[in-house]
């Protein structure tokens, strides 16, 4: 088959993840909000060990130190100045009420551009050879479904009605599909841009996790309910680091 076509069909595979969350529409509500804490704390840990076991090892195989992690810091950066106008915007401007917490379009914006770059190697893989591009499409899938799951958790903390969040970030995860497409048309030119494109992303997973899902976890005044996020905090971190083994094995 045409390459282009197992390049759609793969990145739109993966973009269906992005509905993992519609599992908690017949959930007991009761039972919906205990779950989540949980992955709020599960996605601090995969967001942060994501951007230091994967994208930036990677990216510090293509370049400098010095450029990676300026690259880094201008992706935390800006992605402070999208929070602060976030802010202003959704919260300032209505008497300082805020529905739907900034951080909310932060996990959008940062999964977008995560699920972009997995196109762009979704896309490259499949460039090499079919075969490699089934496995590195079942790697990622692998990796999305917990991540999806702990960000539309994240959502619907941050505001968003369980409805909203699913095609939020169902929206988010089709990003990939762009990104499948511009590999297989300008697989040259991208290939030289992902490795500026990881530490980027990773400073502003980084961002997301420090400034607003773990202070969340720092709220629970209940010491087991505290031990318990933390664990999932752990597991978050655990879960990516072992993903890393498996995909250099």
């Amino acid at each position: 088959m045409n390459v282009l076509f197992w390049i759609l069909f793969a990145t739109i595979v993966n973009g269906l993840v992005g509905l993992v969350g519609v599992f908690s529409l017949w959930m007991n509500e009761k039972l919906f909000n205990k779950l989540l804490m949980i992955l709020v704390a599960f996605s601090a840990g995969a967001l942060l060990s994501g951007a230091f076991f994967h994208l930036l090892p990677e990216a510090l195989e293509e370049l400098p130190a010095m450029n990676v992690f300026a690259c880094l810091l201008a992706g935390f950066i800006m992605f402070f100045i999208i929070e602060r106008f976030l802010h202003w915007h959704h919260c300032h401007q209505h008497g300082g009420k805020c529905a739907v917490h900034p951080v909310s379009y932060l996990i959008l914006f940062g999964d977008g551009v995560h699920n972009l770059i997995d196109g762009i190697i979704i896309g490259i893989s499949f460039i090499v050879s079919v075969p490699f591009g089934i496995i590195t499409t079942l790697l990622i899938i692998g990796h999305e479904i917990p991540q999806e799951l702990g960000n539309f958790g994240v959502l619907v903390y941050g505001g968003f009605g369980k409805t909203k969040a699913l095609i939020y970030s169902f929206i988010s995860q089709l990003t990939c599909v762009i990104g499948g497409i511009a590999a297989y048309f300008f697989s040259k030119s991208i290939e030289g841009a992902v490795p500026f494109i990881l530490p980027f992303a990773a400073g502003g997973f980084i961002y997301i996790a420090a400034s607003d899902l773990i202070p969340e976890l720092h709220k629970e005044p209940k010491l087991k309910k505290s031990l318990i996020s933390f664990g999932f905090f752990l597991l978050g971190i655990i879960f990516m680091l072992m993903l890393k083994f498996l995909l250099e094995h």
